[in-house]
């Protein structure tokens, strides 16, 4: 069977009796037409089921599209479905509609997402930056007009507005309620690269809960991991030194799952663990996860706010807006068990 052939103006303009040009006024209400034609054009869109081609339309004219572009490292990943949620949420009310795609973390494939948007004319670009990317090439469209956030990490190359967590304050919060809970030894699983920013943010805010509590630096407590089979094999790492922590922090949401998935393998319920960003079931697992919670929507509504009003025309200089996380504690981050005695054991 063959395929339906789509509508086309031409077919809307057969179907009513009138030129094309005529059809095309009607629709974009770009000139006179009569309340008669009007309705009969109108009728036969919604019976023939035609779909203008807004693109197609925006290139003609030179116009921005309706549309708002974001590139994030993974799609599979709940943090930036929330983010896009919270996009979404805040210019749907403006008639725009959110485009999304992911770069999977590779500079290369963010650079042709973002040429992508750039060509369709979006009216705004939103880009969580993949680790080595450049962006200096989006400086001429920027000076252009075009709105461009960064999300979750700042852009490199180009000044432009940006949203993140409070990554430095969260972890240094979430470290020091372990170490209120009586430990001294702490292990902290994070991201690789090393030198991605949420990386190197979130082990200055570890760093610095240990300098606060006078506690040294240890760096073979410190392991990287990218993904949940890393993670588990850090955390065998780190609880197979001779002096092992007592308790983890688990840099972000996937690490998370990694560590929690070993632990249980390994039946340590005896380790503390705190970990930066929320879980899904986090309150349902045993223990219930202690959190360092973001606001993923809130980011995005911020990153929202922010590029709308400079379309409205806000030319002030750029600016990074810190959306505060919060500590969520639950029974993950138990009080370290004083070690038994000699005595204690006699007895």
């Amino acid at each position: 069977m063959a395929a339906t052939r789509r509508p086309t103006l031409a077919d809307v303009a057969r179907e009513v009796g009138v030129s094309a040009k005529t059809v095309s006024r009607v629709l974009n209400e770009d000139g006179p037409s009569s309340p008669q034609t009007r309705e009969r054009v109108l009728a036969a869109v919604a019976k023939l089921g035609f779909q203008p081609n807004l693109m197609a339309r925006n290139i003609r004219v030179g116009g921005p599209d309706t549309t708002v572009g974001l590139v994030v490292p993974d799609l599979g990943n709940p943090f930036f479905g929330t983010v896009a949620g919270g996009i979404e949420d805040a210019v749907r009310a403006r008639g725009l509609t959110l485009l999304m795609g992911s770069s999977a973390e590779d500079p290369e494939r963010e650079h042709v997402l973002t040429r992508t948007f750039l060509a369709r004319r979006v009216s705004i670009l939103m880009v969580v930056p993949a680790f080595g990317a450049d962006h200096g090439y989006l400086k001429a469209p920027r000076a252009a007009g075009l709105p461009v956030v960064f999300l979750d990490r700042p852009g490199i190359g180009l000044s432009a507005d940006c949203v993140v967590s409070s990554n430095r304050a969260g972890v240094h919060e979430g470290v020091a309620h372990l170490i209120a809970q009586g430990h001294r030894r702490i292990g902290f699983i994070g991201d690789l690269p090393a030198k991605l920013y949420t990386r190197r943010e979130r082990l200055a805010g570890y760093r610095s809960a240990l300098a606060e509590a006078g506690l040294p630096y240890d760096r073979t407590l410190t392991a990287g991991a990218h993904g949940q089979e890393t993670a588990a094999a850090a955390t065998t790492e780190l609880l197979g030194l001779p002096d092992p922590p007592t308790a983890l922090f688990a840099g972000n949401n996937i690490v998370a799952m990694g560590v929690v998935a070993q632990l249980a393998r390994a039946a340590r319920k005896d380790v503390a663990l705190v970990t930066f960003d929320d879980l899904p079931l986090a309150e349902v697992l045993e223990p219930a996860l202690t959190v360092v919670a973001q606001d993923p929507a809130a980011i995005g509504e911020a990153a929202a706010r922010t590029a709308l009003a400079r379309l409205d025309g806000d030319r002030s200089r750029s600016r990074t807006v810190t959306v505060p996380t919060r500590l969520v504690v639950r029974g993950s981050s138990r009080p370290l068990r004083p070690a038994r005695t000699a005595v204690d054991m006699s007895g």
